[in-house]
Parts: C-alpha cells; sequence; structure tokens
C-alpha cells in the first residue's frame, strides 16, 4: 500500500510529539530537566521529570501532555492512561490522548466506547475511519463495519487501505471467499500488499484448501530463495496442511493492524516521534506482531534511543522466525550505544544457536571488522560464504567486506581475489571499484588499472566524496599534480571535515607550489581529530614541508628540498591541543 501521496498524508494531521511549552510555575527545575529529557528523546527520564513536575502543577495542560507522550514513547499505556483522559476531560485532546484511550478500551473489550468517544474525531481520515470501522467488528454489527470500510475505499488516495482492511474484517468473521475476492484482486482491482498483506492473502487461500494458491502467492511476492521467517510457512503449505488465518483474529486485532498500517504508511514520511506513537500502540495491543515491534525498534533506533531499542529487540522471542533479525537489531542497538563487547557476545551467541544462517555470520563477521579484529572477521566471512552454493550479484559484500580485512592484514593477493571475485559477481558497484583502484594507487602498483577503475567508480558515483579523493590522489601519486587539484577541492567540498581528505588537499596544494595553503589544510586535518599515526606525519609536514618527510619514508621530493617554502609556524590560537591529539 506504498508509495504514500500527499493526500494520505494530510489524512493523518500531523503534530511533534513533545510537550506543549507552557512553563511550570510550581517546579520550574523539574520542568527544565523534562523539557530537556524531551528534546533528546529520553523518554525514560521525561517521564519522570514530567510526572514531578506535574505532582506540583496538576492542571498543567502541558505537563499532562508531556507525561502522555514520554509515556507513549516508552510504551507504557497503563501509566499513560489516567493522565490521558485527565487532558481529554479537560478538552485538550492533543495527539496521543486519543489513542492511549483508544488502545486502553480495545484492552478492556469496550467497542461501544470507542464508538461513543469524539476526542479522536478530526485525528485523520485514515485513523477515524479504521478505528470506527473496526470498534462496529467489536460491536458484532458488520453492516455498518463493512460501510464503513467502503467510505474509506471512496476517498480519493486511501481506496487500498479501506479494501485491504475490509478484507481482513471478511476473514476475522470466516468470511475468506469475500477477502480473497478483494486481496486477489477480483472485487476491485489490484492491491499492492505488504509482506504482512501478503502472509494474510496465503492464510486465507490455505483456509479455502488452496495451498497450491498459496504457494504461488508466496513465490510471486517473495521468490523461492530461503528466508527463514517463512521457511516454516512455505514447508506446512507444501505439506498440505491447513495453515490458521491469525492477522486479525478479532476486533482488538483490527485495532491493532489498523494503527500498525498508519504507522507503516507514515514511517520515513513523519516525523519518527510521531510515527512511534502508533507502532507503539500498535505492537501494545499486538504483541505477537513481530513485524510492528521490530518497527518501534527500529524508530527507536533512529531517535538515538539506543538502550530502549535494545530492550525492545529483546522483546522477540527465541521461537519466532524473525529472532535472529531482532538479535542483529539488538546487537546494532548495543554497538551504537557504546556496548561493543557486550554486542558481540549477542551475535557469537546467535551464530552458534543457528550457524546455518549465513546473515547471522555475515552480522558478526561485519560487527568483527567494525571492532577491526580482522581475522576473527575472516573467520566469520568465511563460515558465510561456505553456506553458499553458487555465489550470485547479491553476494559482492561478502567478498568485499572479507577482502577489505585481509587487506588489514597487508594478505594483498587474498585481498585482491576477493576484491575482484566481488567486481566479477556486481562489476558497476562503487564501492569496490574505489577501494581496489585507491589499494592499487596506495601501493604504487598498476597505475593504470586503478585510475581506469576509480574513474568508473566516479561516474557511477559523482558525488560520493571518498572517491572523488581516491581519483585526486590517483593523479597525485602517478604525478599528474595540476590534474589532481580540481577533484580533490570538489573531494573537500564534499567531505569538509574528512581528515584524511583534507591532508590529502594539502599535499595537493604543496606540489603546485601552493604551500601556504598546504599548511593551512594540514592545520585544518589535525582539528578533525585523524589517527595518531596520520596525525604524526601531519605534524612532521609542517615542521619541515612534504618534500623532506617524502625523502625520510624513501620517496623522492615533488620538487628540490632547497627550493621548497619553509613552513609557517604552527599558530597558537590554532594549534590543537596536545591533549586532544597525543593521547596526553
Amino acid at each position: 500500500m506504498r508509495p504514500l501521496t500527499a493526500r494520505l498524508l494530510a489524512s493523518v494531521v500531523l503534530g511533534i510529539c513533545l510537550a506543549a511549552p507552557v512553563v511550570a510555575e510550581q517546579n520550574p527545575g523539574a520542568y527544565l530537566a523534562a523539557r530537556s529529557a524531551a528534546l533528546d528523546r529520553n523518554y525514560a527520564e521525561a517521564a519522570v521529570w514530567f510526572g514531578l513536575a506535574l505532582e506540583d502543577d496538576p492542571g498543567n495542560i502541558g505537563l499532562m501532555e508531556g507525561v502522555v507522550q514520554s509515556r507513549i514513547g516508552l510504551g507504557d499505556f497503563a501509566g499513560a492512561a489516567r493522565t490521558a483522559q485527565a487532558l481529554i476531560d479537560a478538552g485538550e485532546a492533543g495527539q496521543g490522548a486519543p489513542i492511549v484511550m483508544l488502545v486502553a478500551r480495545a484492552d478492556a473489550g469496550d467497542y461501544a466506547a470507542i464508538l461513543a468517544d469524539t476526542s479522536g474525531a478530526g485525528v485523520g481520515t485514515l485513523y477515524d475511519q479504521l478505528t470506527k470501522a473496526w470498534a462496529e467488528v467489536g460491536n458484532g454489527r458488520m453492516t455498518e463495519a463493512l460501510a464503513s470500510f467502503d467510505a474509506l475505499a471512496a476517498a480519493p488516495g486511501l481506496e487500498a487501505f479501506g479494501l485491504y482492511h475490509k478484507a481482513l474484517a471478511l476473514a476475522s468473521v470466516g468470511d475468506y471467499e469475500g477477502a480473497d475476492a478483494i486481496l486477489s484482486g477480483a472485487a476491485a482491482g489490484p492491491i499492492n500488499l505488504m509482506r504482512r498483506g501478503t502472509i494474510a492473502h496465503v492464510q486465507i487461500l490455505s483456509q479455502l484448501e488452496r495451498n497450491p494458491d498459496a504457494l504461488a502467492v508466496m513465490e510471486a511476492a517473495f521468490g523461492t530463495a530461503p528466508d527463514p521467517a517463512l521457511d516454516a510457512l512455505r514447508a506446512r503449505l507444501q505439506a498440505g496442511e491447513p495453515v490458521p488465518y491469525d492477522i486479525t483474529r478479532n476486533a482488538k486485532d483490527g485495532l491493532a493492524e489498523a494503527l500498525f498500517t498508519i504507522a507503516g504508511a507514515l514511517n520515513a514520511e513523519a516525523d519518527d516521534t510521531f510515527t512511534l506513537v502508533y507502532a507503539r500502540a500498535a505492537a501494545h495491543l499486538r504483541p505477537d506482531n513481530t513485524e510492528a515491534v521490530l518497527l518501534v525498534a527500529g524508530l527507536l533506533e533512529n531517535l538515538r534511543q539506543y538502550d530502549l531499542a535494545a530492550s525492545t529487540y529483546a522483546a522477540v522471542p527465541a521461537a519466532d522466525p524473525a529472532f535472529f533479525i531482532a538479535e542483529i537489531g539488538r546487537a546494532e542497538s548495543m554497538a551504537r550505544a557504546g556496548k561493543d563487547e557486550a554486542a558481540l557476545e549477542v551475535l557469537q551467541a546467535l551464530s552458534r544457536s543457528q550457524p546455518d544462517n549465513i546473515a547471522v555470520h555475515m552480522a558478526l563477521a561485519d560487527a568483527l571488522r567494525r571492532s577491526e579484529r580482522w581475522a576473527d572477521a575472516i573467520v566469520s566471512y568465511d563460515a558465510a560464504l561456505a553456506l553458499i552454493e553458487t555465489p550470485d550479484a547479491g553476494h559482492w559484500p561478502l567478498y568485499y567486506s572479507r577482502g577489505v580485512s585481509h587487506e588489514r592484514l597487508q594478505n594483498w593477493d587474498a585481498a585482491e581475489a576477493d576484491f575482484r571475485q566481488a567486481l566479477a559477481l556486481n562489476p558497476d558497484q562503487p564501492q569496490v571499484l574505489n577501494y581496489l583502484g585507491y589499494s592499487f594507487v596506495d601501493r604504487g602498483e598498476n597505475l593504470d588499472e586503478a585510475l581506469t577503475l576509480i574513474e568508473r567508480a566516479v561516474a557511477l558515483d559523482p558525488d560520493a566524496g571518498y572517491i572523488i579523493d581516491s581519483l585526486a590522489w590517483a593523479y597525485f601519486r602517478m604525478g599528474r599534480f595540476e590534474d589532481a587539484v580540481a577533484p580533490m577541492e570538489k573531494a573537500s567540498l564534499l567531505e569538509p571535515v574528512d581528515p584524511v581528505v583534507t591532508d590529502h588537499l594539502g599535499d595537493v596544494y604543496w606540489a603546485v607550489g601552493r604551500t601556504r595553503e598546504a599548511q593551512f589544510q594540514w592545520r585544518r586535518a589535525l582539528s578533525f581529530n585523524p589517527t595518531e599515526k596520520d596525525a604524526i606525519r601531519i605534524r612532521r609536514k609542517l615542521e619541515v614541508g612534504l618534500d623532506v618527510v617524502r625523502i625520510a619514508e624513501g620517496a623522492d621530493p615533488i620538487r628540490p628540498v632547497a627550493q621548497a617554502d619553509a613552513p609557517a609556524p604552527l599558530p597558537a590560537t590554532t594549534a590543537p591541543a596536545k591533549d586532544e591529539n597525543e593521547g596526553g
């Protein structure tokens, strides 16, 4: 049901999920702490501070909204409900309170209250119509429910949403023929189903004793490649087993699906804090909807709430087919939170429990590579590649990443073989073309081929600063100094705070006689936290010039040292502090 149209976005009122800027006079310290936490999307801290401030100023609408939004961010709908009802009673429902009360009433099975509640009216056409329709299903009034779905399907831009949920509602009451007619496109034309919608259709076909048709739908949507999240379903269909329908078993499930539909539609189209409200509500009502849980975790990652994201990923049970996806996500969140060793432990345990899962070995290998444990990374890449019978274009990252690890260990023959295999699988991959070409340049080998490789990479990705840098550096290493200036300047504009690119720009300027500008760029490079090895070399260039440094390294000077301008002293005002660049 993508892509989204502007009309669809307009059908859900957008808002910023932060407390209104109403100053709390009774406890301004707690309020300021709450606002600071809310701006950082630190929901746990915000919930504490908004709660404390609200205790001293219980009628403050801004504080009440802050409590509701932070509790939603935490997934604590029970904690949000009392404050949400108070907001509604005060006539200030906002965005979050109606959804909190919808969740509370769905939990209680009070569909009459959902229909009677007007606080959410105007949240948006999609929300209003879907929640009304599913509440009618819960009240046992199927005729009214279908009329609401039809009304949504008649709204321009929202047709697919109304039809999809109408099909789910029909399936929830056992009308699988009617549901299939809609999902197959026979009733009102084709519907572009997302993954979960396709699985719903597959289950419906199985209930109609049409397993071969269900398998055909799966193959058309997902192909036949192994997929741990689908393999069990495919095996049951192939065995002729009836697969139960469980996407929307009842009205509560339907409301959860409605909220998940909105969250999925808004994802990447609206502010993540806004999308999180719907995703959290969907996951609360249907905690076994792994897609909703993974969406919540991904949104929290985007909001840099890595600990909260990791705990959300951890909610996926080990028996779930998508457990490995959740564990990989959990490890990634932990790594982003600075818990690298704990992240590796998660992936190592996962690789032991799922030794035949290529994605798991690759995730572990990538994590080891990021930790610069090159030899261990190679072992994991080897394990992943050993599971592949016939490599195809999609496997180039494995060879490329293993090649990087070999190159860092100075196993150049093995590295080159991997890079060339990656290119054999995907000849137009700019990342591989650049890395192989740059490696040749750096080694002073195959310079003509290196230049050809890098020029192809530039043509494929003309706005990648690091690739433009490689092109300029190839010119530099080939002695084509004037040719190197323009691309190196462009690379510097594209990567303005990269220490390597800035250092290279200084070298190029030096090579063409622009020594003062070279010294300026070297000083800038030092301010961008280069590696200690690079920092030592840059400082030496500032002391004696590039030519003397090259002689010391066994290379020819660019021009006679006697003709080189003496480097200017490093001004105290621009010199990087010693403890920032020298480790103390």
